[in-house]
């Protein structure tokens, strides 16, 4: 089924960790600029979250995708990097807070 840049298909809906994790440099790559808000500070505390939930409508609106399966196919790439930086950045920061959690009881205890 051929789709136009003014209706996004519902097939295309939902959360996108490309445009989450990496959110100005993904809206570059599709062509699509409300994710450089994301450079303004606090204001990008909220936005990532926009971009994370609206960047597929964002790129299909923005980019030449003529199906859907095509569309799914390059952000799938989106996907699974931001997915990846997610886990990453979440499990580095909870080594880093068991990390320093621990050094303090320790200093706590030797005083």
């Amino acid at each position: 089924m051929m789709y136009n840049s003014n209706e996004t298909p519902a097939e295309i809906k939902g959360w996108n960790w490309g445009a989450f994790m990496y959110h100005y440099i993904w809206g570059i790559g599709n062509h699509t600029y409300l994710p450089l808000l994301c450079l303004i500070p606090f204001f990008n505390l909220i936005w990532i979250f926009v971009c994370g939930a609206k960047g597929n409508e964002w790129a299909w609106r923005s980019g030449d995708y003529h199906d859907v399966e095509t569309f799914k196919k390059v952000q799938a790439t989106w996907n699974l990097a931001g997915l990846v930086a997610f886990l990453f950045t979440f499990i580095t920061t909870l080594i880093a807070v068991f990390f320093f959690w621990t050094a303090i009881e320790s200093i706590l205890a030797l005083g």
